[in-house]
């Protein structure tokens, strides 16, 4: 196999593994100003940043979401004798430990996926420049071969 096939054979390789973001908008010429410019590029420095702050969030929010938890199950349960509150205040605690689990779980999705992401590329990136390199090897070898 040659030097252009085995390039071509990863380019399409990569391509095929590469996730492209787009974003809703008129193709270009359609009057809604100019078209793409470029790819969106997120540095290994980003991912981390994002992942980390995503993990803290998490870490924070599972410890401080519930803080009043038990206090305002306690009010709930003494108001709910002689007052609607009591029951209203239940069913708000309620949601609330719902709507923090909920964020809980999406921290949590975001920093593991994020730590996925460079994981992999990460991998990737280290594939390919290995193949590149035993390419130009090779092409090397083959053009002493012929001289």
């Amino acid at each position: 196999m040659s030097f252009d096939e085995e390039w071509a054979e990863l380019r399409s390789a990569a391509a095929e593994k590469q996730t492209v973001m787009r974003l809703n908008q008129l193709e270009p010429g359609g009057g809604g100003g100019p078209g793409p410019q470029g790819d969106l590029v997120v540095t290994q420095k980003d991912l981390a940043a994002v992942g980390d702050a995503a993990f803290t969030l998490r870490q924070r929010l599972g410890t401080d979401g519930d803080h009043a938890k038990a206090s305002t199950y306690e009010a709930a349960g003494s108001l709910k004798n002689d007052f609607a509150l009591g029951s209203a205040l239940s069913t708000v605690a309620d949601k609330w430990h719902d709507q923090v689990g909920t964020l809980l779980d999406a921290c949590a999705h975001i920093s593991n996926h994020l730590d996925y992401t460079q994981n992999a590329h990460a991998e990737d990136e280290y594939w390919i420049a290995t193949q590149f390199k035993f390419a130009q090897l090779d092409k090397g070898f083959e053009e002493r071969a012929q001289h």
